[in-house]
């Protein structure tokens, strides 16, 4: 019996140095996985940093092209306000100019309608001068002479009007100082105060626009 276990124990000596070999070519299904499922956790948690480094990096790019957007936006706005503030400058001084030349044009003549009318102012004084039961057959010559006058007067009226000129005889209206200009007041039976009740010189507009007002006498 001692025998056998010693042969036994020397045998078993033998192997002992064969069993490290035969532990490691023997390890279980699990420690493979585990160590599998470390290396691949260790691969994602590096493929993780990496993309974390790159996301941050992505980041910081995407707050600096922010940035310089918005500073070209409100430098857009302001080129763009610059521009509709010069082209509004620029049409109201067009819209000044062209009505500067239609003034010109309309009321170019101004000064030399103003000259004429002193020539009618002198007409008229002729015709009225002339007494009215003289002007008959036995005074022909001076018949003809106011008819003469008369004809001037009406044709140089003519002339006022396709020209734009007209006349201003207030009489009996109500006294407006945009086209009137009053030399004296007084007191006149049955009529409202400010009305126009004697026409000293009859004033003229040329266009709408008054170039001599009416010499006016008003009631009080």
């Amino acid at each position: 019996m001692a025998s056998i276990n010693t042969s036994l124990v020397l045998r078993l000596s033998r192997c002992v140095p064969f069993l490290p070999k035969t532990i490691n070519l023997r390890v279980s299904p699990n420690a493979l996985k585990s160590r599998q499922y470390a290396s691949e956790e260790a691969k994602v948690n590096t493929e993780q940093s990496e993309l974390t480094e790159n996301e941050k990096k992505l980041t910081g790019e995407v707050e600096k092209l922010s940035k310089e957007n918005e500073t070209l936006v409100e430098k857009n706005k302001e080129l763009d306000d610059k521009y509709k503030r010069s082209l509004a400058d620029s049409d109201n001084m067009r819209k000044r100019l062209t009505k500067q030349i239609d003034d010109a044009k309309i009321f170019g003549i101004q000064s030399f309608c103003k000259d004429l009318l002193e020539v009618s102012d002198i007409l008229g004084h002729a015709t009225e001068a002339v007494p009215k039961e003289e002007i008959n057959d036995k005074n022909p010559h001076l018949k003809a002479l106011y008819e003469g006058l008369t004809m001037t007067k009406a044709q140089l009226n003519a002339v006022f009007k396709r020209n734009g000129l007209e006349q201003i005889n207030p009489i009996g209206e109500k006294f407006n100082p945009n086209y009137h200009e009053a030399l004296f007041q007084q007191e006149v039976p049955n009529k409202d105060s400010n009305t126009v009740v004697v026409v000293s010189k009859i004033g003229y507009k040329l266009h709408e626009r008054v170039i001599r007002p009416a010499l006016v006498g008003v009631s009080k």
